[in-house]
């Protein structure tokens, strides 16, 4: 991975985060492990965001679910009970899956024996005080306590890789760690999960991660970005946004201005050909490799949403932004719309890929394919476990509008809604 490409990226999306500009594979037969159940389910939702998202009020009164308005705290003032983590914006899959366990369960994170060690980074990280440290237990009913999980854009992968985790563990974890000190992640052996919904999520990689481009003023933009919105008196050193890469030595330093912490970071040697990191999880050869293992589990409803903005250009036949997309977003949607690739070794690209929604392919939003052995069904109201649930997707939207609600907040809450209520109504265990 080019250190150009990187800061490209990390600019491109910073830069949303802080200004606010943030088709079905064959179906299979319906089995014996339909969900028919009404009773429904009690479970916490967890809400895990994508590469550079964040968790709670990280960004001076800007959330990444929700934008202007928290979408964790309508939902919660709804009856839910919600949780929106704040985990590694940028590390691995991997990583950010095992930091999500400790925050749910407690505890310091434990990235693995085995891994830290093949990836040359701390084996323990941040210690948590876990939000639903009785999960797994029995309540009073003789019920498992589960979890709903919702992940947008990366963060849909991350809590697959936390469900393959759960319940099948680690072998190279366990074979590695002979002094007694093994994670119980990766024991292995853990129905904890109930329900699955990605949105937006790069299940094939994105083909943006093939473009290439020139280093840019990456400090000046940003802050030109930032000053655009905010006036020249806003101060983004009072934010608490953090890389959290503790685990590689990047932590912010007391004191430290975010843009030193900011250059310290981009110029880690930690991007040099490191396959422990976002960028290589997100690209289609990266997909391809945590699909072949990470698959989807038989106890779990797995549901997905994809979302588009583009159309075809009646001249050209490529697939072309929208009037309405995100500004920030229209050079790799144009690029994704109009990219094929066949070179010897990569995920082969073609015209299938070109629907986007200005980071994320249509088709690799749907579920799994390259590299893996999941399956697919378009969702009719009856949802099938251990299979993709397709639910469709929203038209005219774009990759940063679902989560931040610009232009459609009643629509696209509504989504939200719905989808939380489908999580509610499986059935408990």
């Amino acid at each position: 991975m080019k250190a150009s490409y990187l800061k490209r990226i990390m600019t491109s999306v910073l830069i949303i985060c802080t200004v606010f500009y943030l088709l079905a594979a064959p179906a299979v037969k319906a089995a014996d492990n339909t969900d028919t159940a009404v009773s429904g389910n009690n479970y916490p939702i967890i809400m895990v965001h994508g590469c550079f998202g964040w968790g709670g009020n990280e960004a001076n009164g800007m959330y990444y679910w929700g934008g202007e308005q928290s979408l964790t705290q309508k939902l919660i003032a709804k009856g839910y009970t919600v949780y929106s983590p704040s985990i590694g914006p940028v590390s691995s899959n991997w990583d950010r899956a095992c930091e999500l366990y400790a925050y749910i369960v407690g505890g310091t994170v434990d990235y693995g024996e085995a891994h830290s060690n093949k990836y040359g980074h701390a084996r323990y990280g941040t210690t948590y005080p876990g939000v639903y440290k009785e999960i797994g237990t029995l309540d009073s009913s003789g019920n498992v306590r589960k979890i709903n999980l919702i992940g947008h854009s990366m963060g849909g992968q991350t809590i697959r890789m936390l469900a393959q985790l759960l319940e099948n563990g680690d072998a190279n974890e366990t074979a590695a760690t002979t002094d007694g000190s093994l994670s119980p992640l990766f024991t292995g052996g853990k129905s904890w999960i109930a329900g699955i919904a990605t949105i937006a999520t790069p299940h094939d990689g994105s083909q943006e991660a093939h473009r290439q481009s020139t280093i840019e003023p990456l400090t000046h933009q940003f802050y030109a970005a930032i000053a655009a919105l905010k006036g020249s008196g806003f101060d983004f050193d009072s934010s608490e946004y953090d890389f959290k890469l503790g685990q590689w030595g990047l932590s912010r330093q007391p004191g430290e201005s975010y843009s030193d912490y900011y250059n310290r970071v981009i110029n880690s040697n930690i991007w040099k050909d490191n396959k422990d990191l976002s960028l290589w999880d997100l690209t289609p050869e990266g997909a391809r490799e945590l699909n072949s293992y990470v698959k989807a589990q038989p106890d779990i409803y797995y549901y997905s949403i994809a979302c588009a903005d583009t159309h075809e250009s009646k001249l050209t036949h490529f697939y072309v932004p929208n009037t309405n997309m995100n500004p920030i977003l229209l050079n790799s949607s144009a690029f994704m719309g109009m990219y094929t690739n066949n070179k010897e070794g990569d995920v082969p690209i073609d015209s299938s890929w070109w629907r986007n929604d200005g980071v994320v392919s249509v088709i690799s939003a749907i579920s799994p394919k390259v590299g893996s052995t999941d399956q697919t069904i378009n969702y009719n109201g009856t949802a099938v476990k251990g299979v993709w649930n397709y639910l469709g997707e929203i038209d005219n939207t774009d990759h940063v509008e679902v989560c931040l609600m610009k232009y459609d907040r009643a629509g696209i809450e509504q989504m939200y809604y719905n989808l939380v209520d489908t999580l509610s109504k499986i059935a408990m265990n």
